[in-house]
């Protein structure tokens, strides 16, 4: 496909989910993808599963369109992987830290290689600092890290979130950072390093909640579904199911109230402001609830709705993808594959005027469906590459 990264080559090491998360967005914006996978095995999430799709694992699915996949053994094609290395604008990997420096391929080597080329590393704590060399997964950086602390119940145990939130966070900051290291590039002529961490990531989005605790004195604390900044702004159990509403400011507040059949709660000084109403929040949302549980929750998004006020249902994962599925905006969208026939897929949340709304994707790859054709591209002949893969290279 065409795209605003049209011929930039990445060089896509990784595996599992932060990584290929970050590729699979490069490749749907029109960059070629050379996804390097273990001969016999390749990525580790082809072998993930229950549940399967025409024996493809929707988790390998789900983060490695719009890519070429090639095998190579890292530990034994070092001249394979120089040629590609030369050849490409950008090498990604989501190894521990120093694997891929223990196999000879340090940052001075790639930029003595290939002096133009971005390299983009994720791993659980960075390139340098004192955790370093200790491994991780998305479960340990959400507890390390703030996230679990701040997720569930007051009175329940911490909670990790329903997402992989560190790796996907960390696959979303390396794009960024890659798209910033290209722009640089453009100026300079010079390539750049790019240093991911799943910890880093993480206590990036506390935001909010970290600065109450640097700068306002106080800890965050496990809220379930409220804000510690804004009341209402929580869910709420109707009297067949739940409504989410959101009150950001004081004309919103007012207009619920009337909603709800309540301007006695305008008079009130408890609740005046979203100041007071944070400092009686209990109070509140306790009535608040016998208010909601009067009624169906259709009525009262319908009359939330009509006085503007932010509201809306909390629906489960297929009710979520079936409204999508009806929209025009292309978040799930159908992929030709061609040994499972049309596939559904969520789409690219990023929309560009360029693409349109729902721009066509290469499926996912086979498993060294394209090695012979990517390294003829880099100088390899037929024969060259018949010998690699006698000898168990590719």
């Amino acid at each position: 496909m065409s795209g605003p990264l049209a011929g930039v080559k990445v060089l896509d090491l990784t595996r599992i989910l932060a990584g290929p998360y970050a590729t699979q967005k490069l490749g749907d914006m029109g960059a070629t993808v050379w996804k390097v996978e273990r001969p016999g095995a390749g990525d580790d999430t082809r072998a993930w599963g229950p549940p399967f799709h025409e024996g493809i694992s929707t988790y390998f699915m789900a983060v490695n369109r719009s890519k070429r996949s090639i095998t190579l053994d890292l530990k034994k094609g070092d001249a394979v992987l120089e040629r590609l290395v030369r050849a490409c604008d950008v090498v990604i990997e989501n190894f521990r830290a120093g694997t891929l420096e223990g196999l000879g391929w340090t940052w001075e080597r790639i930029r003595e290689v290939n002096p133009r080329a971005i390299f983009c590393s994720i791993s659980g704590y960075g390139q340098v600092g004192r955790h370093r060399d200790r491994p991780s997964f998305d479960v340990i950086a959400q507890g390390e890290w703030g996230a679990q602390d701040v997720t569930g119940d007051p009175d329940g145990p911490p909670m990790k979130f329903g997402l992989s939130i560190a790796d996907l966070t960390a696959g979303q900051h390396a794009v960024e950072g890659i798209l910033l290291a290209l722009l640089r590039r453009e100026r300079t002529g010079e390539g750049d390093r790019v240093d991911v961490a799943l910890s880093d990531g993480l206590l990036a989005l506390l935001t909010y909640q970290a600065q109450m605790s640097l700068t306002g004195g106080v800890a965050p604390r496990r809220l379930g579904n409220a804000h510690p900044s804004i009341v209402p702004y929580q869910a709420f159990r109707a009297r067949d199911g739940w409504v989410n509403v959101g009150v950001g400011n004081e004309g919103l507040w007012r207009r619920f109230c009337l909603a709800l059949e309540r301007p006695d709660l305008l008079e009130d000084p408890r609740f005046r402001t979203n100041r007071d109403r944070v400092v009686h929040r209990d109070a509140l949302v306790a009535d608040l609830a016998r208010v909601f549980a009067a009624r169906d929750a259709a009525e009262w998004l319908r009359l939330l709705e009509a006085a503007e006020v932010p509201a809306g249902p909390i629906r489960d994962v297929p009710a979520a993808l079936e409204d999508a599925r009806t929209d025009v905006r292309g978040m799930v969208t159908t992929v030709q594959h061609p040994e499972a026939g049309p596939l559904a897929m969520i789409g690219n949340a990023v929309k560009l005027g360029s693409l349109g709304l729902d721009p066509a994707y290469a499926p996912p790859p086979r498993l060294g469906e394209h090695t012979a054709e990517v390294l003829a591209e880099v100088g390899f002949s037929p024969d060259e590459v018949e010998a690699l893969r006698a000898v168990g290279i590719v």
